[in-house]
């Protein structure tokens, strides 16, 4: 059953869950305090992991199939790479390892100073600027526009659609009046790409770590949480130990040249919301909370609300 459908957000869930909709019949709206290029998600390092949880881990398998079909198309900006993931906080490999593809443990003697274990795994990364571009184009191919406007309360939705889709990240702790959200922040240092075609990441640490994700002749270079943090201003000092980090890994990196820096506000919660609520007579799915997965939980997540729809 097609039903009129109002997304709230324009980052990588709100455009996936949008286009999941549009691609299924349903009339689509999208309302958006902020462009694609302005979101979160833009400034994400866009590896792609698998879930943790039961639930998380199907969303995040989902997900890899699609984005096994869509690195056939240039548009897309997905690309899989090799890559060293390693931890200074586990011992032992996780039991999601072997939803990378291609997994070659390493031995102690290969791993960098300080690291307990590591593999090498073959993964999607995503180039976000292009990727939101392209889910952008589907969903203008379904005559779907998005419409930057801000919300300030729900009922504000529920009066111009029968069905209100609530995808809007870290502002959804205001907007649903949910105390479990919080702003987790991240910084990226970007240079220019000194010639690695392989990503390296450090998995398991809790507040700052190093990481660089290659996207062509752009590479970024992270990473850290910090939790309860609003501000979407570059810390010099933050940059500077992100650059250090890294370079301690990949000496190559000291003469990179910097070409920006990009701050990101993860929106976290214990785990993602997906339920729903009734308000004013409107059916009010919400779908929000994905912390720092929600490139790689948006088609798993999109595809349960467009289920839930369908009923």
């Amino acid at each position: 059953m097609a039903n009129d459908v109002l997304v709230l957000g324009a980052g990588v869930i709100g455009l996936t869950t949008a286009v999941c909709l549009a691609e299924e019949g349903h009339r689509v709206r999208v309302w958006a305090e902020r462009p694609p290029g302005r979101t979160t998600s833009a400034v994400a390092s866009g590896l792609w992991g698998p879930g943790t949880t039961p639930r998380d881990l199907a969303w995040s398998r989902v997900t890899f199939a699609e984005f096994s079909e869509l690195a056939d198309d240039p548009a897309s900006g997905l690309h899989f790479e090799r890559g060293l993931q390693v931890s200074s906080s586990w011992s032992e490999p996780p039991s999601w390892v072997h939803d990378f593809v291609d997994v070659d443990m390493c031995a102690p003697d290969e791993l960098p100073d300080g690291m307990l274990f590591g593999f090498w795994c073959t993964a999607p990364l995503i180039d976000l600027p292009r990727y939101l571009r392209y889910l952008t184009d589907r969903l203008a191919a379904q005559n779907v526009e998005i419409e930057q406007r801000t919300v300030r309360d729900l009922a504000e939705a529920a009066a111009a659609a029968p069905v209100v889709v609530n995808c809007t990240g870290v502002a959804a702790g205001k907007l649903a009046a949910d105390d479990a959200v919080q702003p987790v922040r991240g910084q990226h240092v970007i240079v220019r790409n000194p010639g690695l075609a392989d990503f390296y990441v450090e998995i398991g640490g809790e507040c700052e770590w190093a990481g660089f994700f290659p996207h062509g002749d752009r590479l970024i270079l992270g990473g850290v949480r910090q939790r309860g943090e609003w501000s979407l201003d570059p810390d010099p000092e933050v940059a500077e130990q992100i650059l250090r980090r890294c370079i301690a890994v990949e000496p190559k990196l000291a003469g990179a040249e910097v070409i920006g820096h990009e701050v990101g506000l993860r929106p976290g919660r214990t785990e993602a919301r997906l339920d729903e609520e009734r308000i004013d007579g409107s059916r009010v799915v919400h779908n929000y909370g994905h912390n720092g997965l929600g490139v790689s939980l948006s088609w798993g997540s999109a595809r349960e609300v467009a289920e839930m729809l369908a009923d």
